[in-house]
């Protein structure tokens, strides 16, 4: 009897011990995504936007960097105290979480050092913080309109701050801000102009003032650059150690750069090859044509968007919930017109999974960029890439996670591996099957995809300049030079992003072969997709784990070199 007490005593004192445990990690995870809202820096990409706390501008003066840097010690000393190895593998998945988003805010603070370096990072902080604030559908009531006026207001205090911390800048990500506010004043101006008389008219009434002392400011900020330019470094590449940091810590991603580039080259030739025997088959079928307006792209996305959904669940794809809202197009308001500095998506968020995803377009057009130009001759092949099954419906279903950690983590390998799979998969699937030339375009989607891991990687490792990465794209893609330029300049700033798409599905498609052989005829591709988007911000290394209990790719981390 007492060997039996003594026994319920010691599982008790398990069970308590794995509980504290299971709590400190819940707590560290909710402390930290609380900071990181506030701290967060502001980025161009669409997938990083997430809510910020009431009240909240950017905030990057020297004494709040040091503050970062210091906070962020303290969360890393939590959370190396902490030993998961014993717990069930899902928890393990969720230390091993917060460890990548630990070492993504240092990659940002100490290893890239964009604060220090990338003057294009204040454009971000300052017009990139008020262009992520419009972007919401109307209405602009109280809060939103102060909050509006707030970011604008701190522009001026951001700028010099972005002064004192530029100690090591840099002559191309220099320019990049000097090309984003060429015609700062006319765009602000005029969007100032149209966003007033919707605003709140309390908050409105010192925009114009407001919106002055930015510009003015903004203005200052260029000069102060254009003087200082020719001093800069040249030097944009982050080495390849500090890369293999990034795909080793932050990414987790078990390649090196090495392998990389094979796997970037190898998807790259496929992609050629299957996009010539698609055009080959379809000699003497019409192309595509332009929508002839917004209205007429709008109803036909809003129809597509409908058909995508049921297509999912007809043919055993992916499970829709009845709770999922939907992704629509809507016409560019004239307030983000003059800016665009970024995606036009807005995605909602964690406490706004009953609204419906937005993104804005410009009218059908010849002139438009790649992707706005395939978008305008059939919505599909960027629906189901930004909207469903892809970036929207993925980033809801992972809101809507009830782990608490994976609501708020976010990795673009994941995530654009999701985005970037679903184009292949829904082809295959048939989605296309009624319009030949659309899976051209997306045969010619996967050989950008491809490619944006060779100019990825070289522009790394040094190998590859900003303008020799854009004429690379421009031609081999091929696409235009616009659109060319932009890429390459993103994926300098922030590298390791641009290889997301490639790896990303590559990873997710081992997943799937690897279910299907260990799970034989019980495998479900709607279960095993199910899972994958749930657990969407999730690394798939991870995921893989976690759903068939393969560690090889988790543990060829530990030797990455």
């Amino acid at each position: 009897m007492k060997r039996v007490v003594r026994i319920q005593l010691l599982l008790i004192l398990i069970l308590t011990v794995t509980t504290l445990r299971a709590d400190s990690l819940d707590d560290l995870a909710r402390d930290f995504w609380a900071w990181r809202a506030s701290e967060q820096p502001v980025t161009f990409d669409d997938i990083l936007r997430l809510e910020r706390p009431a009240g909240w501008v950017p905030d990057w003066s020297p004494a709040a960097v040091a503050g970062y840097q210091k906070q962020l010690e303290g969360f890393e000393s939590r959370w190396k105290k902490m030993e998961p190895s014993a717990g069930p593998v899902a928890r393990q998945v969720d230390y091993r979480l917060l460890g990548s988003a630990l070492a993504r805010v240092r990659w940002e603070l100490e290893v890239l050092q964009i604060w220090q370096r990338n003057p294009e990072f204040y454009v971000e902080q300052s017009v990139g913080a008020y262009f992520e604030a419009l972007l919401p559908p109307p209405p602009f009531d109280v809060v939103r309109s102060k909050q509006i006026v707030a970011i604008l207001a701190a522009v001026p205090t951001i700028l010099e701050d972005g002064k004192k911390n530029l100690t090591q800048p840099v002559g191309p990500f220099a320019r990049l801000a000097l090309a984003d506010l060429e015609d700062v004043r006319a765009s602000l101006l005029e969007s100032v102009h149209e966003l007033k008389p919707l605003l709140d008219p309390a908050a409105a009434r010192d925009l114009d003032s407001t919106a002055e002392q930015a510009i003015v400011a903004l203005e200052a900020y260029r000069d102060w650059l254009l003087q200082r330019l020719p001093t800069m470094s040249a030097g944009t590449a982050v080495g390849r150690e500090q890369y293999v940091f990034f795909l080793k810590n932050v990414a987790l991603l078990p390649f090196t750069p090495e392998q990389l580039l094979a796997i970037g080259r190898q998807e790259w030739a496929r992609a050629v090859a299957s996009q010539t025997y698609e055009e080959h088959r379809n000699l003497g079928v019409p192309q595509l044509t332009l929508f002839k307006d917004e209205a007429e792209q709008i109803a036909r996305e809003e129809k597509d968007e409908l058909a995508v959904r049921r297509y999912l669940e007809e043919k055993d794809i992916l499970s829709v919930p009845a709770w999922m809202q939907h992704y629509r197009l809507a016409k560019m308001p004239p307030y983000l017109a003059p800016l665009q500095l970024g995606e036009t998506d807005d995605f909602t968020g964690p406490s706004r999974l009953k609204e419906n995803g937005t993104r804005y377009i410009n009218p059908p057009s010849p002139s438009l960029g790649y992707f706005a130009l395939s978008a305008a001759k059939d919505t599909r092949p960027l629906l189901v890439h930004e909207g469903v099954p892809g970036h929207y419906f993925q980033l809801a279903l992972s809101w809507a996670n009830p782990d608490l950690l994976r609501r708020h983590y976010y990795d673009s390998s994941a995530s654009e591996g999701i985005g970037f799979y679903a184009e292949e998969m829904m082809m295959h699937a048939g989605l296309f099957d009624d319009s030949p030339r659309t899976r051209e375009i997306i045969w010619n989607f996967m050989r950008l995809r491809a490619l944006r891991v060779e100019v990825d990687v070289k522009l790394a490792l040094g190998e590859f300049t900003i303008e020799q990465a854009a004429e690379y794209l421009r031609t081999a893609v091929p696409m235009d030079a616009k659109t060319a330029h932009s890429e390459a300049s993103n994926f300098a700033s922030t590298p390791g992003q641009a290889i997301s798409y490639q790896i990303g599905k590559l990873q997710i498609s081992r997943f799937l072969a690897d279910a299907r052989r260990q799970k034989g005829k019980a495998f479900s591709l709607r279960g095993l997709h199910d899972f994958l988007w749930q657990n969407g911000n999730v690394p798939i290394a991870l995921q893989r784990w976690e759903y068939l209990g393969l560690k090889d790719e988790v543990d060829a981390l530990d030797h990455l070199r």
